[in-house]
Parts: C-alpha cells; sequence; structure tokens
C-alpha cells in the first residue's frame, strides 16, 4: 500500500496534491477521478450517525437519515462502562456501513471545566482518565467496523463563548494533566483514523495552527498515526495550518485554500516534501476506508433500539431515594405529570441532533411495564415552549396529583437551555418545573422527579420530593428505559460522571469563565471538578462517582502484591466485593490515588482506575487493577515529562470521590533524580530536601554559632533556616562566610546533586 500511495503521490500534480486538503463541499473529501481517488463522505456523531439528505439544509440541523439515537455522552460515560460503550460504537459503525459513510465525527472527549458549558452533554466527564477509557471503548468499537472516528476537540475547546476566537491560557502542568491527558489516553488506547482539531487558541495560538499540539504532542510524543481535520471554518491561515500539521480542511473553501497551498509551494514558503506527507496521510485514510467498505451493508433498527434501551438503564443516575419509594409497586394509582414524559428531550442540539429511527413515550412505556393493576394519572404540568408558570396547569397537576398513591415528575432542560454555539447562564430548572414541584408537594407526599438534562442543575426542591432519577440526554429509548428502573425490572447502576454542585458559585471555574474578551484565563489550574471539591472540602450536592442501587454493596480484602515497588513497576491491586442485599445489581469499583507528601501541589486524590461488576444477591467478587508509572505521575514542567516522586501513596477503593471504603499505603521509589541547578538564592531548605545535600546544610549552623541549637532543638533551628537563601548566610554570617565561600560551596553542593 505504500508503495502504491508513493506512487499516486508521483502522478499527481500540485492542484491536485493541495485540493486532497480540503473538502469538495459540506460533507465530502475530494476525489481525483483519472488516480482512481474516491470522494469519501463523513458526518456528525457522536451518539448517533446524522447524515445529511439531499433535501437538507446547509447544515444538515434538521433533515437527516434515520439512524438510531443512543444516550449522549454526558450519560454514555455515566454507564462506567467500557464494553457497553464499545458496543454502541459497533452499532454506530455498523449505521456507517449502511449508510456509506467513511469517518463518523467523534467523540468530543474535551474535559467539564464548567457545568455551563453548552455542549458538555457530548463530552464525557471532568476527569481526564474516566474520559479517555470511555472515547477508547467507543473509538474501538466504531473503527472495528471499518468505519473510521475523528476525535474531538482537540485541544480545550470548553466553553461554546467566543469559541472560534477565544484564548484559552492554561499552564503546561495543567494542560498536561487535565486537558490532554483525555485525548492522550484515546489516542494511544484506540488510534482514532482522525483527531478534529478545536476553533479556539491554546496560549496565544489557534489549535489549527498550533505545531506543538498537532505534531510535537499529537504525532512525535503520542505517536497518533491519521491524520487531522479542522472542526468545520476553524481554519486561519490555511497554509501555516498544513505546516502545523493539519491535513485536511473542512468544509471546502471553494477553492481559496487550495490557491494557498499552490502558491506557497511556488514562492518557497511551503516544501514540497510537507505537502507531500499530508497527501499520504489522506491517501492512508481514503485506501484504508476503501478496504473497509462492506457491501450492501445493513442494520436491524429494531435491536439497535433494544441497545439503546439497555444503555439508556446502564446511564441513569439514582441520586436520591428515600424511604425505598423506589422501585414503584405495580399496583395502586400513580400520577405521571409534565410534558416531558410524552414528548421527550432525548438529545441536545447542534451538530450532533440526530433524527431517530423510533422514539419511545415514556408515559406509554410505563403502562406497558406496570401491566394493567396500575392505573395512571396523567397532566401536563407546564408548557415546554414556554418558562412562563401556567396557573391552570399547576392547579390540574395538584388535582391529578392528590387522587395518586405516587407522582412522578417528567423535569428537565428544555431544548434551548442548554447546545451547541452558546452556553448556559445559570444551573436553574425552568420556574414552571420549579413551581410545578411545589404544586404537587402541596398534596402528595410521595414525589419522584426523573430529569432530562444534558448537565447539572442546582436543586433547591431537593428536600420536598422523596426520590431523583438522573436521565440525562437518554436517547430514542428514554422512556423505555424510565419504565424499566422505576419499575425494578432491574437495578439502577449509573455513577456521576462529573460533580453537582450545590450552587453555580461552588464551581472551581466561575470568578474565570468565560473569560473576558477573547481570553479566558484557567487559574483554577488543575483543580477541575472533583479535585477542587475534595481539596477545598466544598459539599458538593452529589459528588463525583456517586450512584445509588435498588441493593447494597460491601467491599472487604484490598490486597496488593508488593508493598513497594520502583516507578517502573506495576503494582496488582485486588479488592473483594459482595452484594450484600436482595436484587441482583452492578457495582462501579473507584480506585482513586493519593500521594501522602509531596514537593508539588498535587490533588487530594485522582481516579486511576475503575471496574463495574454485576452481582447476584449474596455474591461476592473480587476485582483487580493494574497501577503503572503514570497513575503516581504528576507532570514535571522542568523535566518536559511525567515524574514519580519516591514516597509513600495511598491505594483508595470507593464508591464515590466521597465514599472511601478501604485505603493501603505504598511506597513507590522513584528512578529519574531531578537535575539540581543550585545558586545563590537557593534556599537551605531546598538543600535540606535533597538527601545529597541534606548533611552539608546541616553544617551552616555554624555560620552563626548556633551548633548548641542546633543540637537542643534542631527542628526549630532547622525551620527557622528553612527559607534562607543561601547569600543571605554572608551578611548574617558577619565575616564568617564570603562570596568566595558561598561560589565555593555551590560548586560543591552542585557536585554532590550529580551523582548517583
Amino acid at each position: 500500500m505504500t508503495t502504491n500511495i508513493q506512487h499516486l503521490i508521483s502522478q499527481m500534480t500540485l492542484e491536485e496534491k493541495a485540493g486532497l486538503c480540503s473538502g469538495l463541499d459540506f460533507w465530502h473529501t475530494k476525489g481525483i477521478e483519472r488516480l482512481g481517488i474516491p470522494s469519501l463522505m463523513v458526518t456528525d456523531g457522536p451518539h448517533g450517525l446524522r447524515k445529511q439528505q439531499s433535501s437538507a439544509d446547509h447544515l444538515g440541523l434538521h433533515d437527516s437519515v434515520p439512524a438510531t439515537c443512543f444516550p449522549s455522552a454526558a450519560g454514555l460515560a455515566s454507564s462506567w462502562d467500557r464494553e457497553l460503550i464499545g458496543r454502541v460504537g459497533q452499532a454506530l459503525g455498523a449505521e456507517c456501513q449502511a449508510e456509506n459513510v467513511a469517518v463518523l465525527l467523534g467523540p468530543g472527549n474535551n474535559i467539564k471545566r464548567s457545568p455551563l458549558n453548552g455542549r458538555n452533554f457530548e463530552y464525557f466527564s471532568e476527569d481526564p482518565f474516566l474520559a479517555s477509557e470511555m472515547a477508547a471503548s467507543h473509538v474501538a468499537g466504531v473503527q472495528s467496523q471499518g468505519v473510521g472516528t475523528s476525535l474531538k476537540h482537540f485541544a480545550a475547546n470548553n466553553q461554546e463563548h467566543r469559541r472560534m476566537s477565544v484564548d484559552a491560557v492554561i499552564d503546561e502542568r495543567t494542560l498536561r494533566e487535565i486537558y490532554l491527558a483525555s485525548f492522550e489516553g484515546t489516542v494511544k488506547q484506540s488510534q482514532p483514523w482522525s483527531v478534529m482539531c478545536s476553533y479556539n487558541q491554546v496560549n496565544g495560538e489557534y489549535a489549527s495552527e498550533s505545531e506543538t499540539l498537532l505534531t510535537k504532542v499529537l504525532r512525535d510524543e503520542w505517536g497518533f498515526e491519521g491524520f487531522v481535520v479542522s472542526d468545520w471554518g476553524a481554519v486561519n491561515e490555511r497554509v501555516k495550518a498544513l505546516q502545523a500539521g493539519l491535513e485536511l480542511e473542512m468544509p471546502s473553501s471553494g477553492g481559496i485554500g487550495d490557491a494557498k497551498i499552490v502558491n506557497a509551494v511556488n514562492s518557497g514558503e511551503l516544501s514540497m516534501e510537507t505537502l507531500d506527507k499530508a497527501v499520504e496521510r489522506m491517501l492512508g485514510f481514503i485506501f484504508k476506508s476503501v478496504e473497509g467498505r462492506r457491501k450492501d451493508a445493513s442494520f436491524d433498527a429494531e435491536a439497535h433500539h433494544a441497545l439503546a434501551r439497555e444503555v439508556a438503564r446502564e446511564s441513569m443516575v439514582l441520586l436520591k431515594n428515600e424511604d425505598h419509594v423506589l422501585p414503584l409497586s405495580k399496583s395502586g394509582t400513580i400520577a405521571i405529570i409534565g410534558e416531558f414524559a410524552k414528548k421527550p428531550r432525548y438529545q441536545g442540539g447542534g451538530s450532533s441532533h440526530v433524527n431517530p429511527t423510533k422514539l419511545d413515550d415514556a408515559f406509554a412505556e410505563m403502562q406497558a411495564v406496570a401491566g394493567e393493576a396500575v392505573s395512571f394519572l396523567y397532566a401536563q404540568g407546564y408548557e415546554l415552549s414556554s418558562d412562563e408558570i401556567n396557573e391552570r396547569m399547576l392547579q390540574e397537576a395538584r388535582d391529578t396529583a392528590a387522587k395518586a398513591d405516587t407522582a412522578v415528575l417528567f423535569l428537565g432542560l428544555p431544548d434551548r437551555y442548554e447546545s451547541e454555539g452558546y452556553d448556559r447562564s445559570h444551573l436553574s430548572l425552568p420556574a414552571s418545573h420549579q413551581a410545578l414541584i411545589e404544586a404537587v408537594a402541596e398534596v402528595q407526599g410521595n414525589i419522584i422527579v426523573v430529569l432530562s438534562n444534558g448537565s447539572p442543575v442546582e436543586m433547591p426542591w431537593l428536600l420536598r420530593i422523596k426520590a431523583v432519577l438522573e436521565g440525562y440526554l437518554g436517547g430514542q429509548a428514554f422512556g423505555g428505559a424510565v419504565a424499566d428502573l422505576l419499575f425494578g425490572a432491574v437495578s439502577p447502576s449509573g455513577k456521576l460522571a462529573e460533580t453537582f454542585p450545590q450552587k453555580l458559585s461552588d464551581n472551581p471555574s466561575f470568578l474565570n469563565f468565560p473569560g473576558e474578551g477573547d481570553k479566558v484565563e484557567y487559574k483554577e489550574g488543575l483543580f477541575v471538578g472533583y479535585r477542587y471539591y475534595d481539596k477545598k472540602e466544598i459539599e458538593p450536592l452529589f459528588p463525583f462517582g456517586f450512584g445509588l442501587s435498588y441493593t447494597t454493596f460491601e467491599y472487604s480484602d484490598l490486597l496488593l502484591d508488593k508493598g513497594s515497588i520502583e516507578d517502573t513497576d506495576t503494582v496488582q491491586v485486588t479488592v473483594t466485593v459482595k452484594n450484600t442485599g436482595s436484587r441482583p445489581g452492578k457495582e462501579t469499583v473507584q480506585l482513586y490515588v493519593s500521594d501522602v507528601e509531596s514537593s508539588v501541589i498535587r490533588p487530594l486524590r485522582e481516579l486511576k482506575g475503575f471496574a463495574k461488576i454485576e452481582l447476584q444477591p449474596g455474591e461476592a467478587r473480587e476485582v483487580s487493577f493494574t497501577l503503572n508509572k503514570r497513575s503516581f505521575a504528576y507532570y514535571n514542567v522542568q523535566l518536559g515529562d511525567w515524574h514519580v516522586e519516591s514516597g509513600v501513596f495511598n491505594i483508595l477503593i470507593g464508591a464515590s470521590s466521597r465514599d472511601i471504603r478501604l485505603t493501603a499505603p505504598l511506597e513507590v521509589k522513584s528512578t529519574v533524580r531531578l537535575a539540581a541547578n543550585f545558586h545563590r538564592n537557593t534556599t537551605v531548605g531546598d538543600l535540606l530536601a535533597n538527601p545529597l545535600t541534606a548533611d552539608k546544610a546541616k553544617h551552616y549552623s555554624s555560620i552563626f554559632g548556633l551548633e548548641s541549637a542546633m543540637e537542643d532543638n534542631p527542628e526549630m533551628f532547622l525551620a527557622m533556616m528553612k527559607y534562607m537563601p543561601l547569600r543571605a548566610l554572608i551578611g548574617f554570617g558577619q565575616g564568617k562566610y564570603t562570596e568566595e565561600n558561598l561560589a565555593e560551596d555551590l560548586r560543591e553542593l552542585n557536585a554532590l546533586a550529580r551523582q548517583e
């Protein structure tokens, strides 16, 4: 294949090469008919195929072929189920094959910096490890069907406000540990066929023309083998973008980008070698797609709908279940209140909008699951088209709820509240939805709220209700999944992939979102999501990793196969989990790592492993994890690499970031010695902290004639000396210590520090 590609490149004109690096139209790459190079179609995802009909509007937002609409990424991530996400990917790939689509544009893997981001519904998590594991499974599933993915939006696309021009200013350590890490894990595990660059700037440079991001990090460090495509309209300067490592500009620029490339080659600004490399990557993708094409491909729409229902069940999170009001009894009278029960909000707005093959009605599905012994009543409760409080509807809701044993309220955020293109301004439910809760609570003590929303909401009404089921945007089978969970056909097993704050101002990005003008500074640094709430000891509404079940689980026997390792080794961690309840259920076991004492600022704990297991009543199972260097490392900017400090780390096993059940210590020894460069402003404390120079530093007590003080109370003396720069010894030494002494000491200290 390589030989054939090189032969094709040798036959191409300069204009043909340039043309291959831009789109034919909105959704197709260019072909070269005389050389047998076909045009291919790419289309939006990531939770369902959005292939534009020939009669569609320009953006294809409203007229696309029927396809299975799975839960959006916010829900998928809450399943914490790699295998299940892989099956969704396989189904998406099969549907792409049936529609002759070469690349599904997704998954979205940006970090949820703020709950206000209008596009959070199609991103996985606030945690880069969880996000990368989910995305890697999604990519592997789609690509197993001979269809490519486009991991997006690389990088730091964490808001919609001024998204095409804003400069995300992020320190390098935070960028590496949080905002790049979600992409890194996905690329290394699953090799997406393409990566889509984001619109925004990162530290003063457009992502589309950042050689650091697109070549040095993505290709040279991570080993990415595919091609980079622009987000639609993200290219600022075409030639600079190509030089940085962006092969494909989308959509078509009408020949403008092509002409710029041709002129740049002719003028010597752009080398033919750079252009040929881009063409080689595009041809590699094109022929990989051709080889993977399946003739007469089709898919079973009913089977995919059944999968969508299963996935929605696994993704929903039971947040509250006071007095075990759930599961519902299959007898008595139930009031279903809220227009969402019959007109579900099951997906987000914008480029990921899918035309579903079918759509469940929650009211009808609950009737079907419950059987004839349950009487159902219905009241609309509010108007989806308006936020205004309708007193007539509220009274109807009161009257309906008063006749029932239980009231199930379908509430959430209407389409206009969250979408691609703009951010939210608050975390509140519509006033009409909040008023409905208050009205029903006047006459009914058993209230269950089912939420349809793509991101967190505040819940000042939480004490008025008995149960909350977070449904997220559950896809076309949302209604059926809700019915299955409410009536106990299965036990809820979703866990939050993001923190729900008590109020918006608790969020770590609150003071710096969305920035000023075309600049947003990520001043909270590493402390995104639970990393902030846990370190700051701020009680969230619901913590990261939280989710209730209809059964209970017990954790025991946390074991490490080693008590001490070097950072080049791995350690095996095992724990036993038992279902101690009376129902079958699934539990997501979470492993966090905590650095007990660090010289750098670190989060209190960080997720480094998880496993979802299914257990029958009374059944116990051993769960195992493997931890490696990255499980303990932070990104050392001076080193330009990941580094582990020698010391004790705690291995924490829990049911959420705030529900740690078991802890075990592990000693980790670093195999990398950081190069020391001691100078006149190095402090005595810096020397004391280095085992190679500590003894030398202790001798400075003689300069002050304080040998006896050092002997009598060494801790106090060392504390006083800790932050004194070496140059200060000259003044305090009163002639006992000179510039010449300092110069000689620095030579000796640096020599000591270089010893192996």
